[in-house]
């Protein structure tokens, strides 16, 4: 396994308020770098303070988009320890982005070292505060100097930390998302379920215009016959109708969300029905106007939960459980916060404790 080399700050920045965090707005000390070069492989891991990238103006990364990225969190349980969420599965996943966007695949088990040995050294950054996290953030990003489509021969793999609060505004109250009829984010066989930034460019537009029209999220339709569901711009999505919980399946579009399968997992200890399949915008309408859309969700790393409270459909606002938290959203909420911040006994064995 690689070496991982330490290099501490004299210039320590100033830690600031737990109500001041917001999401993604500060950044911790130091920052994890590791080198790709084509003969050579991956090589000089290193642990450095936060400064900012040198590329050169032909980087491939600025002209080919070739880049893929996670999101994960630690936090501070009640006995001052800190734990890690699944962070086994972000790195699994990194990969199946690299071979998708084809970037070489980083070692795993390297990269979980290189983790934990960050989080340590940054560890005071941790907010303990309820409700807050530190959020991590590995990526890579295509670093050879030169213009030609094709996979780059050089890459950077970066960690960076965030101290974060909530990421709506709303923090567990409901939000309001609205369907996205004009664009698409993307189709099966392109790049959808891997974490690449080209993904999230593309649902730019629809963002702009739920932002203009005071909606939190968009939601996205397939890209072909627009018409099933399939994930909000940062979120798998849940529909609770007449008992059972329903995801759209996976199916080569949709994100493979951690929060997701961790969400699964948890309902199903609880016994509570849940299918993963296709479900159109039509059949959640429907349900609406029936009575039986009891609950509506998103899960993600970043908000954790975020319950809906309104889905607005060509023109029609629908409301969904009177605008409130149901009680299956509140309980999965209150269930992986708990494991997540060792309040509530881990039964899945998904925690990392440092």
């Amino acid at each position: 396994m690689l070496d991982i080399t330490t290099q501490l700050t004299t210039n320590p920045k100033e830690k600031p308020a737990a109500d001041e965090l917001g999401f993604g707005n500060y950044f911790t000390d130091h920052m994890f770098v590791l080198e790709y070069t084509e003969g050579i492989g991956w090589h000089d891991g290193r642990i450095i303070p936060y400064q900012p990238i040198s590329l050169d103006p032909s980087a491939m990364i600025f002209h080919y988009g070739q880049s893929v990225f996670e999101g994960l969190k630690a936090y501070v349980t009640v006995d001052n320890d800190i734990l890690l969420f699944r962070p086994e599965r972000n790195f699994a996943r990194l990969n199946h982005s690299n071979d998708r966007l084809c970037i070489p695949k980083i070692d795993e088990e390297y990269a979980l070292e290189a983790l934990k040995q960050l989080v340590n050294v940054d560890r005071e950054w941790v907010p303990s505060a309820p409700g807050t996290s530190l959020y991590i953030r590995p990526f890579i990003i295509a670093t050879e100097e030169h213009l030609g489509v094709h996979p780059a021969k050089n890459y950077k793999f970066i960690i960076i930390m965030s101290p974060s609060g909530s990421y709506y505004k709303e923090g567990i109250n409901p939000v309001k998302i609205m369907v996205e009829q004009q664009f698409v984010r993307a189709v099966k066989g392109g790049t959808g379920e891997a974490k690449t930034g080209g993904n999230y460019a593309s649902a730019l537009k629809g963002q702009e215009i739920a932002d203009r029209e005071g909606y939190s999220q968009t939601l996205w339709l397939d890209g072909k016959e627009n018409r099933y569901v399939e994930e909000v711009g940062s979120m798998n999505i849940f529909f609770k109708i007449n008992g059972t919980v329903i995801t759209p399946e996976l199916n080569g579009s949709i994100l493979p969300g951690i929060t997701r399968d961790s969400m699964i997992q948890v309902l199903k200890s609880k016994n509570i029905p849940v299918e993963e399949r296709r479900i159109s915008i039509d059949e959640v309408v429907e349900a609406h106007n029936n009575g039986t859309l009891e609950e509506v969700f998103g899960t993600g790393t970043a908000a954790v939960i975020s319950p809906v409270g309104e889905l607005k459909y060509l023109e029609v606002k629908y409301i969904i459980n009177n605008g409130e938290i149901g009680e299956v959203s509140q309980m999965l909420y209150d269930t992986l916060t708990g494991i997540q911040t060792g309040k509530i006994e881990d039964t899945f064995g998904w925690t990392i404790r440092l």
